[in-house]
Order: C-alpha cells, then structure tokens, then sequence
C-alpha cells in the first residue's frame, strides 16, 4: 500500500449493495423499518473509517520548525482506533510516539494526524506501529525515532477466543532510540511511565 493518496474513492454505492446482500444472507429483512438506511450508514461509516486509504501521510510534513532543541519530544497517550484486516473488527487504544530531533521539530497534532492517516485503512497493529515510526524517521530525519502501541482487539474480545480485557503492545525503534542503550532506556522508561 503506497503512503500516498490515491486517485481512487471510496464506493459507498457497492458497499450499500454488500450490506444489504450481507443482511439477507443472515437471514435479516433488510427493508424492515430498523433497517432500512443501515447499508447507507455502513457505507458512509466506512468511508470515516477507511479514509486513510486515500489521505497520504507525507502531507502532514508540509510545516516542519527549525528549533535546535536537541532532547527527547515525547507525546504519548493518542487515541487511535484502526480496523482489523483479517475480520474487519476494530482495534482501539493509544500510541505513544517520540523522537529525537536534529534540529527540526514538527507540530504535536501533526503526529497525531500521521497516526490517523495510517490506523485509518485496514491494518494489522505490528505494521501500523512501523508504518508511523518509519514515516517520522524518513520525513523529519530525526536522530531517533519510538513508537509504543498499546491495543485492544476486538476480533480477541467478541468472537474467537473471547478474552475481553487483553491488550496488545508493539514497539518500532529506529536511529538512536534502538542502538543507543541509554537513549533506548530514557526513551522506555519516558513512553511506559
């Protein structure tokens, strides 16, 4: 999947056509009154909920600030809810991101809006965590780079095993913040506290 955006839009008509095949195939009646605008509201959610299919990344690096500031920035605790691929369930939690600059910075919400523009397609949470730390490495250059996501599955919690209260927890290091012992403990012990 490229970081850009695409040309490509979301087709809310053939995803109201699927729902409504999808009602029937369960043995609903999809014009009843309860359900008679549910493939619509499918349609129009799922175009909220995949829209990083089509909202390139990059673009959040438009305005990045000169500022020789040369210690670890940290933002941790950004909601963020992303969509299994394996059975299109959500997974929800927070990310905690930091880096550390060489003399530039970025501002906070556009880490955070890096953060919705990947966990906003269908994913799998190891290569969401990735995907965020390698865009920050790459764009901002950095000296280092960490991102610590901590999720709950709901493919885990409603169906399949059913283990509701378990968390999933996966980190991406990269430059400093994996080959400096020290910068890795400081950057740890700051995104875990």
């Amino acid at each position: 999947m490229s970081e850009h955006a695409t040309d490509r839009v979301i087709d809310k008509d053939r995803i109201a056509a699927a729902v409504r095949e999808i009602l029937l195939a369960i043995g609903e009646d999809p014009d009843r009154p309860g359900l008679l605008g549910t493939p619509q509201r499918v349609a129009r959610m799922y175009e909220e909920l995949f829209g990083g299919l089509h909202d390139g990344a990059d673009r959040h690096f438009q305005a990045l600030f000169e500022e020789q500031y040369d210690e670890l920035v940290v933002v941790r605790d950004i909601p963020f809810h992303s969509m299994c691929e394996h059975h299109l369930l959500p997974f929800m939690g927070k990310v905690h991101v930091a880096y550390l600059p060489r003399g530039r910075v970025i501002g906070v919400s556009k880490l955070a809006r890096v953060v919705d523009a990947f966990a906003r397609r269908p994913q799998v949470q190891e290569r969401l965590t990735s995907q965020v730390a390698d865009t920050i490495m790459r764009r901002l250059e950095p000296k280092g780079v960490a991102v610590v996501m901590e999720a709950q599955h709901t493919c885990m919690i409603i169906r399949g095993v059913k283990k509701p209260g378990s968390v999933m927890i996966t980190s991406a290091l990269r430059g400093t913040c994996k080959t400096n012992p020290a910068t890795r403990s400081e950057v740890m012990s700051l995104l875990r506290s």
